[in-house]
Formats: C-alpha cells, structure tokens, sequence
C-alpha cells in the first residue's frame, strides 16, 4: 500500500514544488537551477507524505495540505543543502547526486538554501497551494518557525556539531535528535492536521504523541543504515557518522538494541493511531515505513 501512496503523494507535491522555480528575472536564473536543483533532484518525500496523510486522517482532501507539503520539503531540503557545506557535515553527495555546493558553488547554495527557506512560508501562504481560513495560515507559519528555527531543527544541528567527539547519554542524544530531526516531521504532521480545517485539540494531542514518535525512530533507523547499508543504496556516503566520531544509537545501545528501540517507536507511534479509524491507515503505513526503510 504504502509504494502506491508514496507515488501518488510525490507527484502531487512534485507539480506543486515545481510551480515555484521559475526566475522572475534572467539575473537570478543560476539561484532558482540551484533551487531547484536541490529540491527536484530525488528524495523520498517523507515529511509531504506525512503532511498529506495527516489531512486525509481527518477527513481532508489531500489537496488541502499542498501547501503543508511543499513548505515541510523546502525547509528540509534546505536543512540538507547547509549541512553538507565544508563548514558542517563536508559531503559530496546526496541522493546518489552531488551536493549543491559541489554542482554549483558554495555561496550559491547558501544563498539557494537560504531562498528555500523563505520560499517555504511562502508557499504556506499562497492561496493556490493553502486556503485555508487566515487564522488556521498564521497557526500553520507559527507552527514551522518554531519547528525550523533555533528552538527546533536548527538547534539540533547546532548540539550536533557541538557533540561530535563526545560520549552523549540516550536522554542527550534524544534531546538532539527531537530537535534536529524530529521538530520538523511533528510539524509535517500538524500541519497536514491543521490544513484539513477539522482538527480537535485532542486528535492534535495524539498525532502529536505518534510524531514525536515516529521522529525519533526515523532517526534511530538513520542511525542503523550508516551503519549497515552503502552508500549507493543511501544515496549518501555510509559510514559518515562513525567517520566523523559523532553520537548514534547503535555506538551508544549497541546494534540490536537500537532496532528494538525503533520497533518500540514504531508501537509507541501505532498505539497513539488508535482513537483513529481507517482513514489513518497511511499514517500507521508510513509509521511501519520508517523502521523498515534500507535508505
């Protein structure tokens, strides 16, 4: 189920994204390819899909959520072109491709990280792609500052590289992790949510329980394929993490340990689902997804 879902939400945000890459002017024409480049260059689209099965869990039309979708994707593509600058991560490749310091230069892809990142609260307030009533739209921007800012994703990159070398316990690994990686996928949650224009302070409290969930197992299973995949199959170079002395959860539980703390995720994710009926049944899908995913 969840191959024929993937494909049909990844066409629905890939038009929708696509809309939003043409120049205003020949001038900036290298800025949007490298925008471009960095968004409509693969990815699984796993924050859209969530966006979108969010909605439909509470009796959305997916349509609703393109604007959810698509800002959730710019933020973290974005999030990717800035980590693997020299200055943070140093990688070459992404998505088996390479990265858009490599194809370009690296203050074009600053600058193209930086676009993207103001494109995304954009694309929540342009009325093709998000028309929902302007107080939901204003919850929804509150939403992902806060998620893409210092308190959430870009904290945790910050403890990121504050922390290699060092020997983190699991609640500081998890500390950084709910920020670096999880802020955003509970916000593609609670975005798709909010855009259905039905969600209850209740179903908002128990997707927030199976996001905070499925983010931290998502990077639990990152954490697992650096460690058991290559790079081909990841797209990006296996083995960085350990190369660079950083702090995973299999260096930390131990290898099996770590998949029987994703597996506990994935349950803790699953049981939050079920006040829900069958049109959450993406959701749970995508939270089986994220353990059993090989890249």
């Amino acid at each position: 189920m969840i191959g024929a879902y993937q494909a049909s939400s990844q066409a629905r945000v890939n038009a929708a994204l696509d809309s939003l890459f043409t120049a205003p002017s020949p001038e900036l024409a290298r800025l949007y390819e490298a925008m471009r480049y960095s968004v409509m260059n693969g990815g699984k689209r796993v924050r859209p899909l969530l966006a979108y099965a969010a909605c439909e869990a509470l009796g959305g039309a997916p349509e609703q959520a393109n604007g959810a979708a698509c800002a959730v994707e710019l933020i973290h593509a974005y999030s990717l072109v800035h980590d693997d600058l020299p200055a943070m991560d140093d990688d070459d490749l992404r998505r088996g491709q390479p990265t858009t310091h490599k194809k370009f230069d690296e203050a074009c892809a600053i600058l193209a990280g930086d676009g993207l990142q103001s494109l995304a609260f954009s694309a929540l307030l342009e009325p093709t792609l998000n028309d929902c009533p302007a107080q939901i739209r204003l919850d929804m921007v509150s939403t992902l500052a806060l998620a893409a800012g210092p308190a959430g994703m870009v904290g945790g990159q910050a403890i990121d590289l504050g922390s290699v070398g060092l020997k983190l316990d699991q609640n500081a690994l998890e500390y950084m992790h709910r920020h670096k990686t999880g802020a955003l996928i509970e916000a593609s949650v609670k975005l798709g949510a909010l855009a259905s224009g039905r969600a209850t302070p209740e179903q908002l409290q128990a997707l927030q329980t199976y996001s905070r969930a499925i983010g931290l197992a998502f990077q639990v299973q990152d954490d697992i394929l650096d460690v058991e995949s290559d790079t081909q199959t990841l797209g990006k170079r296996q083995g960085a993490d350990i190369a660079r002395d950083k702090p995973t959860y299999p260096a930390l539980l131990g290898l099996d340990a770590a998949k029987a703390y994703a597996l506990e995720l994935r349950d803790q994710a699953l049981s939050a689902l079920r006040p829900f009926d069958a049109a959450a049944e993406p959701l749970r899908e995508l939270a089986r997804y994220i353990v059993e995913r090989r890249s």
